[in-house]
């Protein structure tokens, strides 16, 4: 059967992902483990998720699912942290006889799940439908994400997937300080990049892997595949783990990006790829926000926006004038869109006037009197008005993302673009 999960955690502790690491070891005394767990990002702008909206799916061949059922539903009545507002579980279990009459229908879900809003009545409908076995605690909104992960482990196939090596702290250890040596996470980094990505921001010298909360995670490293993920996790310095698991994951894919034809079809709690004109030079508000209007072909416009935890990408934006042609990645909330990525796909030229050079001695001439043009005194040349010149940009067009400490679970990372037909910045 597959079991997914989600909405066990809250923003001061414990994390889906340690719930499912802990029942792939004790599930196994009900049967055997047959892939990969996975850890499925959800729509990055629910304003009601706790940290970073994920669930997990484990798979399990048994020849007891009841024994497995309770096992699971008991697990997440202890763990869970129930006391939090935010914090309502949700189980499913799908059995064998039912992946293939439920395979379609379960990515459907997934896909609006990841890219759109689900309302929890939704959820509850369909799993009464579809006779499947669930249970939800308190108002069961952690039923969209557990239907969800089921939906990615039915179809492996049909979505694009990246791997993240998870390691959990001592009990003890949680909410205390983590213990970590950041320079081994430079090494792995060094040792494994681009296979590997996130593990640490080298522009602005951060490691990036290691979260702050009070929740069981020690560090997550993320990459193309299982070894590579394994390989930087062993470099890695730090207090002693109390487990590990390897996830499959769609961190790292834009999986929830949607196509936006126009700023009309823009809506608050989704995420876009929006082509258009700078039509509004960006201005720093207060706090070092960097702000925009970008023009559509239609003329309507949308604020977008480089917060401030993009650190040093607000240098990059603030370059951009009105006229440039730009593709935008990004997530839309009270109408402004986050910029996640840009590509630059033209430059409008910017010209200043300059006095004429004599063609003598290549000098700037002199103003020659009110009306009279410009005139070398040394070579007697003359010219009648100013000369055009083309400002250099110190601005190339191309493919741009922010730095690691601003990048979102879902988005993208230009380490792993495979595209020939633009440059990738910035370059390591």
């Amino acid at each position: 059967m597959i079991i997914g999960i989600d909405d066990t955690d809250s923003n001061e502790g414990m994390c889906t992902t340690y719930l499912g690491a802990l029942l792939l070891e004790e599930l196994q005394e009900y049967g055997n483990i047959e892939a990969l767990p996975l850890l499925v990002r959800l729509n990055p702008t629910i304003p009601y998720k706790t940290r970073g909206n994920a669930a997990v799916a484990l798979k399990v061949k048994t020849d007891c699912p009841e024994r497995v059922i309770a096992h699971v539903t008991s697990r997440i009545e202890e763990l869970s942290r129930m006391e939090c507002e935010k914090t309502n579980p949700g189980v499913v279990f799908i059995r064998e006889n039912d992946y293939e009459r439920l395979k379609p229908v379960l990515m459907s879900f997934l896909e609006e799940a990841v890219k759109d809003v689900i309302e929890i009545k939704k959820a509850k409908e369909l799993i009464s439908e579809l006779g499947i076995i669930s249970k939800g605690f308190k108002n069961g909104r952690g039923l969209i994400g557990a239907l969800a992960a089921c939906g990615a482990m039915l179809n492996p196939e049909k979505w694009d997937f990246t791997f993240e090596h998870l390691a959990y702290r001592q009990k003890e250890k949680w909410g205390t300080p983590r213990e970590v040596d950041k320079e081994s996470f430079f090494e792995a980094d060094r040792e494994t990049y681009p296979g590997t990505w996130d593990t640490v921001d080298l522009k602005n010298r951060l490691v990036v892997c290691v979260p702050h909360s009070g929740d069981p995670v020690l560090f997550g490293i993320r990459g193309e595949n299982p070894e590579i993920v394994t390989k930087a996790a062993s470099l890695i310095r730090a207090e002693p783990v109390e487990r590990f698991a390897v996830y499959r994951t769609n961190q790292g894919t834009d999986m929830h990006l949607l196509q936006a034809r126009s700023i009309a079809e823009i809506r608050d709690m989704h995420s876009y790829r929006l082509e258009g004109t700078i039509s509004a030079a960006p201005k720093t508000l207060e706090g070092g926000h960097v702000i925009f209007a970008v023009r559509d072909r239609q003329g309507a416009e949308i604020d977008c926006a480089a917060f401030e935890p993009t650190k040093n990408f607000r240098l990059l934006i603030r370059k951009l004038v009105p006229g440039d042609r730009v593709l935008l990645s990004g997530s839309v909330t009270s109408g402004t869109l986050n910029i996640e990525k840009i590509e630059i796909k033209s430059l409008a030229p910017i010209c200043r006037e300059e006095n004429p050079e004599c063609p003598e001695c290549g000098k700037h001439m002199k103003s020659a009197g009110k009306g009279q043009g410009f005139r070398c005194k040394k070579c007697g040349t003359h010219s009648l008005s100013k000369v055009m010149f083309e400002t250099d940009r110190n601005l190339e067009t191309g493919l741009y993302e922010v730095p690691p400490c601003a990048r979102r679970h879902l988005a993208k990372p230009l380490a792993r673009e495979k595209r020939r037909d633009i440059r990738l910045y910035p370059a390591r």
